[in-house]
This record gives C-alpha cells, structure tokens and sequence, in this order.
C-alpha cells in the first residue's frame, strides 16, 4: 500500500463504489423496514401461522420464521442484524440466537438470481438452481442445529420477556424512529467500511493467488470476498464447475461477510468459530444440492 498508492486508492474507490451501488440500494431499506416491524407488535401475529413449523424444524420460537423469510428476502446481513435486535429485545434467549444464525444469515434473490445469475453467468436458471440450493442448504443447516445446546446459556438467558401483559408496552417503548435511522445507517456504514477493506486486501493477496491454477484462485478470491469471487468464477469455461464452485462461496459468504455478521450479532456474543462451522456447513450443503440439480 505504501509502494503503489494509487493502486490502492483505486481499490478502495472500487469497494466503495460496489457498496455504494450495489449493497447500499438493496440492503438499507430491509434494515430500516425490517426494524420497524421487529419493534411493533406486529410480528406475533405474522409468524402465529408458522409456530409449529419452525418449533418442529428448528426447535426455536415462532419469531424465527419471520426472520428467517427477511433473510432470504433481504440478503447479508440483515438476517443477523434482526437476530441480534431480537435478542436485545428479549423475543429470543441467547441459545436461540445461535441455532437461529445457523438458517437466518443468508443472501437474497437480488444478489443471487440477478446479480450472479443473470448478471455474471447470463442465466436466470442457474440463478434460480443457485438460490434454490441455498434455500434448501440453510433448512437443512437449521435442522442439524435444532438440538445445539450452548455453555455460554444462563439461567437469565433462558427465560422468554413476552407475557401477554407487558409485551405491548415493551415494543411500544422499543419503537424510537430516530434510534431506528441512527441503528441503520451506522449498521450499513459499517458493511460499506469491511466491503472496502476486503477489496484492498483481496488485491493485497493476488500475487499469492495467482500462483495457482485460476479456478482455485478464483475460489480463493471468493473465500475472501463474495461479490468478486463470484464474479471471477462466472468467467471460467467449465459452467458445472464454475456454479457448483460458486454456490460454496455464496452459502459461506467469503470473510467479508462474515466479518459484517459478525459485527452485527456483537452484543449477542456469538462464537466466531461456531459461526464458521455454520457457515461452512450451509456451504457444503447448498454446494451438494447444486450438484444434484445440474445433473439434473
């Protein structure tokens, strides 16, 4: 960075410009909607519908449901974003929480279907088998997770904040318009801060990646960063390989978008390692079903 400025500087500018038109756009208003909805009352009537399948699936409060729906509508990281909200709240315990980010941190149709599928591979039906893999790989992820028992779980945190009684009052004290802007804007600062970073650091990083074969290099970009990793891997010839290589990157989200979870979900103290696990498991199941549903 020091030997050639410029070029970093132009890194930078290119991080900033694909949070700006990309990211910015798309995320800011499910942030900002879906805290809306997260603190008035609301949400128990629209997931009362879905109890009994998400207690059934993932052993987890009906809530999740909801929050699970947003973050394959909404994309990274909104789905952790509402995980932690719920928490602080005091809708979910902490153990809750952890099995939820197992199946609530996910892209969305926009950036899978359009952006990649269309966008980089030319293709609404690899876009479609793309985003349908990782429907499918975070349930499943969510189900291997339904009986995760946490050490950091206290007697506190085992306890559920939702009598009937008090309920109301709770959300109607948590609605704060102004706290909702502020929460949103420092939320989408933040994802547009580490997107940047990890363009700079990906161009720190192709010397190194160059020294492989370009299809590993490819992958390795998008292990770091998701939106250009996919972008490089939709320029290979072999397309079976390039989307099954691309689904893995997708369902982990690369660095930088773990780092954005991350950054989220802090005040609930979730476990870095626990989340890669996660994420890397929702990436081995969405890149399986991938394969199936190209032979097919």
């Amino acid at each position: 960075m020091i030997c050639s400025p410029a070029k970093y500087i132009s890194c930078s500018l290119n991080g900033i410009s694909a949070w700006a038109f990309n990211v910015l756009p798309s995320v800011l208003p499910f942030m900002f909607f879906t805290k809306i909805l997260s603190s008035i009352s609301l949400m128990p009537k629209l997931t009362h519908p879905f109890s009994s399948l998400s207690t059934k699936l993932f052993k987890t409060p009906p809530i999740s449901i909801y929050t699970f729906i947003m973050a394959i509508l909404s994309g990274y990281p909104v789905g952790s974003k509402m995980v932690a909200d719920l928490y602080l709240q005091g809708r979910i315990t902490k153990e809750d929480a952890f099995k939820m980010t197992s199946f609530c941190s996910t892209s969305g149709p926009m950036f899978i279907v359009g952006a990649v599928g269309v966008g980089m591979f030319h293709s609404t039906r690899i876009g479609y088998i793309l985003f349908l893999s990782h429907v499918f790989g975070a349930v499943l992820n969510g189900m291997l997770f339904r009986n995760f028992k946490s050490s950091q779980t206290s007697n506190v945190d085992k306890t559920y904040y939702s009598a009937p009684n008090t309920s109301e009052n709770k959300e109607s004290r948590n609605f704060n318009l102004a706290e909702i802007v502020t929460n949103s804007t420092l939320s989408i600062l933040s994802v547009g801060c580490i997107i940047t970073i990890f363009f700079i650091v990906i161009e720190c990083f192709s010397p190194l990646f160059s020294l492989f074969p370009k299809e590993i290099a490819f992958f390795l970009e998008g292990v770091v960063e998701i939106t250009k990793g996919s972008l490089s891997l939709s320029t290979l010839t072999n397309t079976n390989l390039a989307v099954s290589l691309c689904s893995f990157v997708i369902s982990f989200g690369g660095i930088s978008t773990l780092l954005q979870s991350l950054t989220m979900l802090d005040n609930v103290k979730m476990p870095i390692k626990l989340f890669v696990i996660q994420k890397l498991l929702h990436a081995i199941f969405s890149t399986i079903i991938t394969v199936l549903l190209l032979l097919i």
